[in-house]
């Protein structure tokens, strides 16, 4: 009789409590944004293996790369991406931003199961065409740019990210080479859209001696804590760019 009776209490504040008291699965997800530097290590030497490494180390589900060559003259003709993707075991999504040296440069996204849906769209950059890349899973949203090194570039790809974020019912995830850090213009702007995950103490570049945060996660608002159980950032010590990379953990709830 006090068992009922205790499972009915515990019935009843399961139906009055508020969802956000509720005990709620959380989904563990493992996220990498990485500028490569087409694959050129410190040591001037291309060497894909080790950025595979990298994401294997730490387990890495989705990661957003910057800076990645496809079959170009410096690269030996290899499709970057996909040579990373295979040795780390995950899909490859490329999205092109110029022409050059005989192939493509660009961004793109690698992950451990095959993006439901992709959009590639283009993003102000007066000294090269920048791109938003973006890869819809069953439930989450990552999306991957390395934004311009132009103030005011950056500040007109705000309205561009935001309205394809809300265009989502789905966790929109941000991460990339944002050429900005924290505390500036963009970063200011964008905070009111976007919760950063990773501190500004994170520093990623350059990857000999970081000094400055300019490599980024974010999730979009306007409910990240309703969205998100836990979550955490740490840059790696590898300096196979010269970027290092930055890697999160975090819970969302199911």
């Amino acid at each position: 009789m006090k068992k009922t009776i205790f499972c009915l209490l515990i019935a009843l504040l399961g139906a009055v409590l508020p969802a956000s008291v509720q005990a709620k699965k959380v989904r563990n997800l493992r996220l990498t944004s990485y500028n490569i530097q087409h694959g050129e290590g410190l040591d001037k030497k291309i060497d894909h293996a080790r950025q595979a490494k990298i994401l294997r180390k730490a387990h890495t589900q989705v990661a957003a790369i910057q800076e990645v060559d496809s079959v170009t003259k410096r690269n030996g003709g290899l499709y970057s991406l996909e040579e990373i993707g295979r040795k780390a075991k995950m899909f490859s999504t490329f999205a092109p931003a110029i022409n050059f040296q005989g192939g493509k440069y660009g961004i793109g996204i690698l992950s451990k199961k095959q993006p439901m849906s992709v959009h590639r769209i283009p993003l102000p950059g007066r000294e090269e065409p920048r791109m938003l890349l973006v890869a819809e899973f069953k439930h989450y949203v990552v999306a991957c740019t390395h934004l311009s090194l132009t103030d005011e570039d950056r500040m007109l790809s705000v309205p561009i990210i935001v309205e394809e974020a809300k265009k989502w019912s789905k966790p929109f995830i941000l991460m990339g080479d944002l050429n900005d850090e924290p505390g500036m213009p963009f970063y200011r702007e964008m905070q009111k859209h976007f919760l950063f995950l990773n501190p500004a103490h994170d520093k990623t570049f350059p990857a000999d001696e970081p000094n400055i945060c300019i490599d980024h996660v974010a999730i979009f608002r306007p409910t990240p804590d309703a969205t998100i159980s836990y979550y955490r950032t740490w840059v790696g010590e590898e300096t196979s760019s010269d970027h290092r990379p930055l890697h999160a953990r975090l819970g969302l709830y199911k």
